[in-house]
């Protein structure tokens, strides 16, 4: 893939600049915000198909970026980048509806494949619904054409990777599915350059969306030694 928008957010000059050349060489068009508030100006001006998000900005916090532009409903995928190989940082950037994070120093390799997938799984793949398809377990109504989730008759907010996670676990009710396997089906990359532990907090985070009792889920269930299914 090439000719992407993509948004690099990342105040250190050097790195920027690091990434923008071995970015541009990939194809990708390219622009930088040293700050979360320019951050959110180009958000807005050119409209990027994937966001590459440091968390330590100077004003306000990667954090901050990614939560407004979720509660303005902005589904691009956003990729965190962090210094800190820190649980929280992690569990608190994909909460705020962050699709991925890497942990600095990154091989450029890695990124770029993380690049690839996301995009892939965003405008590919996604956009290739049959017209009119829809899934559905309990009260909950997945319409795979206008990629909107109802429980009950309420619209239900999902971000775009857990919209994903979930069409891919109705697509496959009954069968459990390793959190490997989601890594590879969901996320678009191999096991070994992804973290499982991002699976089970964005399983926990359509629990509390989707289920009545998120602590004891009657849908998303886990299979103990295994990973999650679907029991509609």
């Amino acid at each position: 893939m090439s000719g992407e928008r993509l948004l690099i957010v990342e105040d250190e000059h050097a790195v920027a600049r690091s990434l923008d050349y071995g970015l541009v060489k990939e194809g990708y068009i390219t622009s930088i915000a040293e700050t979360g508030q320019r951050a959110l100006q180009l958000a807005h001006l050119n409209d990027p198909q994937i966001i590459l998000l440091d968390i330590r900005l100077p004003d306000i916090s990667g954090f901050d970026v990614c939560r407004q532009l979720r509660s303005e409903g902005k589904r691009m995928p956003i990729l965190m980048l962090t210094a800190r190989d820190e649980e929280m940082d992690k569990v608190l950037g994909l909460e705020l509806g962050a699709d991925d994070y890497v942990v600095k120093p990154y091989q450029m390799h890695e990124l770029i494949a993380r690049i690839r997938a996301l995009l892939r799984r965003a405008y590919g793949e996604l956009a290739q619904a049959s017209q009119g398809e829809r899934l559905h377990f309990g009260d909950v109504i997945i319409d795979l054409e206008t990629f909107q989730i109802t429980r009950q008759s309420q619209n239900i907010f999902l971000t775009p990777i857990e919209f994903r996670l979930l069409r891919y676990l109705a697509s496959h009710p009954n069968r459990p599915l390793s959190r490997g396997a989601l890594i590879e089906s969901v996320w678009g990359y191999e096991e070994i350059i992804g973290d499982e532990r991002t699976v089970d907090v964005h399983m926990r985070h359509l629990r509390e969306k989707l289920e009545a009792d998120p602590t004891n889920p009657r849908y998303l269930v886990t299979v103990r030694g295994v990973g999650y299914k679907l029991e509609p």
